[in-house]
């Protein structure tokens, strides 16, 4: 049964394959066939080739595999690093959300 991939926005798209033409681009910088990486890294060529890619469908896990090998996993620890929004939206205050009380309903006789 075939996985469908994950629908995504063509900016994020574009991140994606960028991504992967980085990775090719370091995995030849150092000279590294695919065969080695992707044994490295515990997956196929052909998965190997939809990393390099940017193919949505492919496990993260995958991709922190291939950036092991090449040593650039310091590079993960920058995926959402700053969460401007998140910030702006905790310096407001909002007020926690508040359940009411259940009701006690009256013993019947």
């Amino acid at each position: 049964m075939a996985k469908n991939a994950p629908s995504l926005f063509p900016p994020v798209l574009h991140q994606l394959e960028e991504l992967g033409t980085r990775l090719r681009l370091a995995r030849l910088r150092r000279r590294f066939s695919s065969e080695a990486v992707a044994s490295r890294a515990g997956i196929t060529r052909m998965t190997l080739y939809k990393v390099e890619k940017g193919d949505p469908g492919v496990r993260m896990g995958v991709y922190a595999s291939v950036l092991r090998v090449l040593n650039l996993q310091a590079g993960l620890n920058l995926l959402a690093q700053d969460d401007e929004l998140g910030r702006k939206l905790q310096d407001l205050n909002l007020p926690e959300r508040r359940v009411a009380p259940r009701r006690k309903t009256p013993p019947t006789s």
